[in-house]
């Protein structure tokens, strides 16, 4: 049963029962339900705030979780950076140096790196930071990891044909020469034997008597056979094929022709002094991709090291070339 309120008259000294109206009724009632819900809300909001539901907690156990992985998962990218970074640096500095090929640019594994923004569906999360370094971290791994391993294809390659290789590089003199006494002028700058002028000396010369067998010093091809009143004379040019071609110029006559195959220590042709040149020799030439170089180097199929030490004291005191 309700309770019946009362309110005490002062003028009539009794008391008056309170009766509402319909409207104060409604109003008294819609006041308290606002203030209730308004309560309820607040209450919510300091609960949700100091304590969390079980799914609230799952979520962040979950969440923990996959932070502590991301950091997991980073150190183990750090690992493989530094085992992929050693790959690479014995891969430039041992394996490609072995097989005379150039390194891989840095540009080339680098490639694809940068650029727009790849990861755009990624952010507006909390952790969108880490998860796009690590998504980022994981993809240059991975073009990298590619670019290694078609390196690495290539090496296998190589080391197929390093036999072949060692066959083609010119490793041994061009001519009969086991005292060394027919070592004559070498790489270097030296007085033209005719014009009387110093200039650099793009080769090595062999005094022989004309006649004198010429061997091929490493397997090969022969590029050109040629004939010239000037300049080599009669000489051959054999492409040994790795970057590697040799000139031997000045000859008498020939015993290759042209495009045919050779092997290191075969007969190609004779000593002679045709074209410039003041007396039988041969000037023997060394290219590695097109590039001279001195030929006193590639011996190494010939001689012992002190006669290496020789050859060199003997090449380097001449003041005059033959051609």
């Amino acid at each position: 049963m309700a309770k019946v309120k009362y309110k005490f008259n002062r003028e009539s000294l009794s008391y008056d029962k309170i009766t509402l109206s319909v409207k104060q009724k409604l109003i008294r009632f819609l006041t308290y339900f606002f203030a209730t819900v308004l309560i309820a809300i607040i209450y919510n909001i300091l609960f949700s705030s100091f304590f969390h539901t079980p799914k609230e907690k799952g979520l962040i156990r979950e969440n923990q979780q996959l932070i502590t992985q991301y950091a997991e998962l980073n150190k183990q990218f750090d690992l493989i950076d530094r085992t992929l970074e050693d790959l690479q640096k014995r891969d430039d500095n041992i394996y490609r140096v072995i097989f005379e090929t150039e390194p891989i640019p840095a540009s080339m594994r680098s490639a694809g790196f940068g650029g727009t923004n790849r990861y755009v569906d990624l952010q507006g999360f909390d952790n969108s930071e880490l998860v796009i370094n690590t998504t980022e971290r994981l993809e240059k791994i991975s073009r990298k990891l590619v670019v290694q391993s078609k390196s690495y294809d290539e090496v296998i390659r190589l080391a197929k044909n390093k036999e072949e290789m060692v066959a083609s590089i010119p490793a041994i003199m061009p001519i009969s020469n086991k005292d060394l006494t027919r070592t004559a002028s070498g790489w270097g700058w030296r007085i033209h034997p005719i014009y009387k002028i110093r200039k650099f000396h793009y080769g090595m010369d062999f005094t022989a008597p004309t006649g004198t067998e010429i061997y091929v010093t490493g397997d090969g091809v022969v590029e050109s056979v040629e004939t010239s009143m000037r300049g080599y004379g009669k000489h051959i040019i054999v492409n040994h094929g790795f970057g590697y071609k040799t000139v031997y110029a000045h000859m008498s006559g020939f015993k290759a022709r042209e495009g045919q195959k050779v092997k290191r220590g075969e007969v190609i042709g004779y000593v002679g002094s045709s074209g410039t040149s003041t007396a039988p020799h041969l000037h023997y030439e060394v290219l590695k991709s097109d590039t001279k170089v001195n030929p006193v180097h590639y011996y190494f199929n010939d001689l012992t090291p002190e006669e290496f030490d020789k050859v060199i004291f003997i090449s380097s005191n001449s003041g005059q070339s033959f051609d």
